[in-house]
């Protein structure tokens, strides 16, 4: 009998070695379902179709990075806010959310090669007739609370002494869009590729483009937990694949219209 005991002791003890190394790969393959968030009011990254069904370049990105695995997925609709959030509470496995890789988040969060880089802009009525950045100095300007754009527009904002009392903080990128159509606001800034999908809606037809942010490229990383390296050293390698394998090049031509920039996949091939 105390043989027995012994054994299973020894069981018990060898499975809870196995679990406390078990790292977040391989309880995804095991659980056989990937929880991967999205921004999903952030078209073409990431949108709801005619159908209601996730759909957009993030979305396709998680929906590979399960066809991979071998796994189901599950897509999770997230505000700018619930990002890091998400990862940190354990709601999510990965965020493939269009997520700036500074500094500041590598702090919390851990950080994948690059997959794609953005430019900021500015979009807004064409009666404003904003020409460069500088014409924002005495506007109404707003952006998605916790984006990046709006940490980049404040500070340059804060630089030329224009100071906050005219910028508005927006709960989602939806919300700024609609403060922007509705003029709460004379300009927004976001993205490069959601501004030229909003300026293909009807909604938005007496709206322009305007300048970008000066000197600033927006790369953006997949995120997942901070010690989970086994698990952010198999997104990196899928982020390789993407590229070598053509998916990135498809997904791209898909929601943009054309083959993704020879300088764009350089650059992403460079890991920078």
């Amino acid at each position: 009998m105390i043989r027995k005991i012994a054994t299973l002791v020894f069981a018990c003890a060898a499975f809870t070695s196995v679990s406390a190394t078990a790292d977040q790969l391989d309880t995804v393959i095991q659980r056989g379902t990937l929880n991967c968030g999205v921004v999903l009011d952030f078209p073409p990254m990431g949108y709801f179709d005619e159908n209601n069904e996730p759909a957009g370049f993030d979305v396709d990105y998680c929906n590979d990075l399960g066809e991979v695995l071998g796994v189901d997925v599950k897509v999770l609709n997230l505000t700018w806010g619930d990002r890091i959030p998400s990862l940190i509470s354990g709601k999510t496995d990965v965020v493939i959310g269009s997520t700036s890789d500074t500094l500041e988040r590598a702090k919390t969060v851990g950080f994948t090669y690059p997959y794609f880089v953005f430019k900021f802009q500015v979009i807004s009525h064409k009666d404003k007739n904003i020409k460069s950045f500088e014409d924002l100095k005495n506007l109404k300007v707003g952006a998605a609370l916790g984006t990046t754009y709006e940490t980049e527009y404040l500070a340059y904002a804060d630089q030329q002494g224009w100071g906050r009392d005219n910028y508005t903080s927006f709960k989602s990128e939806n919300d700024a869009y609609l403060g922007l159509y509705q003029g709460k606001v004379d300009a927004i800034i976001s993205t490069n590729t959601n501004i030229a999908t909003k300026l293909r809606s009807e909604e938005f037809e007496d709206f322009v483009a305007g300048p970008y942010v000066p000197n600033y490229d927006d790369v953006v990383g997949i995120i997942a937990k901070r010690d989970e390296l086994a698990w952010i050293n198999y997104l990196n390698l899928f982020l390789v694949h993407q590229i070598r394998d053509g998916n990135m090049n498809a997904a791209y031509n898909k929601h943009f219209g054309v083959d993704a920039p020879a300088d764009l996949i350089q650059s992403l091939r460079d890991n920078k």
